[in-house]
């Protein structure tokens, strides 16, 4: 005879187990309440953390012992940790729209399903309500795995007094889809972003060779104009099928496969050491021989490891560039804040636009 469990015992089990979680949950939302009611007293009228949430996730990370893999097992205790600080205070976050777009996704990603999101039509408007006050965050992109950086996200720091408050990453996963009255025998045309249609050029030069390719505002825009169309169809992601109605008859058709973009996300205040975390610069160079060198001496001489830099033109003269820097640790430790006061005697100026958390999902 077995000992193994029957299907019904496994059930009653599995019932047992969810009336704890619940139990659990309600309690962590008790608590979450009760921290919202102590920062009241004491003026503390920031409630999202981001240092604080990403030491969370990772010590949930690391305690992790499956079988669920350590990102699901974040993912999921990120959306229980958005639902308990909208108990506190609901975030609202501006990101760059509309509805459906992948920057909405990564918003969502970051912030949970519990932040109230808002979509803008630009860039610059994302940072417009986030410095006025009417969002607390904002989500820009910065850099895609193929297309390079976002000029637009980098030049809106220039003039800006918002900080950069964490990061994350998204993969970007387009999909050829249609709407409900879509002739898929006489597609004529597919809307996309500029960038995702570049991102898919390898296949569609493949598949559909002699359509005409409109680009257009957003991935969104493209999906919102084929559900009322014959003959037409769209490359966009799930969020933009979802909410259209569309059908996707092709799906992960970029021509690499791990095509990702990076996200940042802004606000009003800076953030505290987390404990894995990385610095974001802008450095203005006098144009003169040795200026670059000059620049990124500092870095091997203090064996910091510097992950990204990127050129953009100034807007001070001719043939003056700026320089977008990453690299890491915190602008707290000893070794940055020696390392900021060194290039700050070597370049013409420098602006900390943040030090945050390393991306954790």
């Amino acid at each position: 005879m077995s000992d193994s469990p029957t299907l019904a015992e496994l059930r009653n089990q599995i019932d047992a187990l969810d009336s704890q979680i619940l139990e659990k949950i309600s309690q962590r939302a008790h608590c979450a309440m009760q921290v919202a009611q102590v920062k009241s007293a004491a003026g503390d009228t920031v409630f999202y953390r981001p240092e604080r949430e990403a030491q969370v996730l990772r010590r949930i990370m690391e305690r992790n012992g499956g079988p669920l893999d350590n990102e699901e097992m974040a993912r999921l205790f990120r959306e229980i940790m958005s639902a308990c600080l909208a108990l506190e205070k609901p975030i609202t976050v501006a990101y760059l729209g509309p509805e459906g777009t992948f920057t909405q996704e990564a918003a969502l990603k970051h912030f949970g399903h519990s932040a109230v999101s808002v979509p803008k039509s630009a860039i610059d408007e994302v940072f417009r309500d986030v410095i006025a006050g009417s969002c607390n965050y904002g989500v820009v992109p910065v850099e895609n795995s193929t297309e390079g950086v976002v000029s637009n996200t980098l030049d809106s720091f220039v003039d800006s007094s918002l900080h950069i408050c964490g990061e994350v990453e998204l993969r970007i996963h387009h999909h050829f889809m249609v709407g409900p009255n879509t002739n898929c025998d006489n597609i004529t045309r597919v809307y996309s972003h500029a960038q995702s249609l570049a991102q898919c050029r390898k296949w569609l030069d493949a598949n559909y060779p002699n359509i005409e390719r409109v680009a257009v505002s957003s991935n969104a825009e493209a999906a919102r104009r084929v559900a009322g169309e014959w003959n037409s169809a769209a490359i966009a992601g799930d969020m933009s099928c979802q909410l259209y109605g569309l059908a996707k008859i092709w799906e992960r058709i970029e021509d690499l496969p791990d095509n990702s973009t990076r996200f940042l996300i802004i606000g009003r205040e800076p953030v505290p050491p987390s404990g894995d975390d990385k610095s974001s610069i802008l450095v203005a160079v006098r144009n003169q021989p040795g200026a670059l060198h000059e620049l990124l001496e500092p870095f091997r001489l203090s064996g910091v490891d510097l992950t990204r830099i990127e050129t953009r033109p100034s807007r001070s003269g001719k043939w003056n560039y700026l320089f977008f820097i990453d690299f890491s640790g915190h602008a707290e430790q000893p070794e940055i804040a020696a390392l900021l006061d060194t290039l700050s005697s070597k370049v013409a100026d420098l602006k900390l636009l943040g030090s945050y958390p390393r991306g954790v999902l």
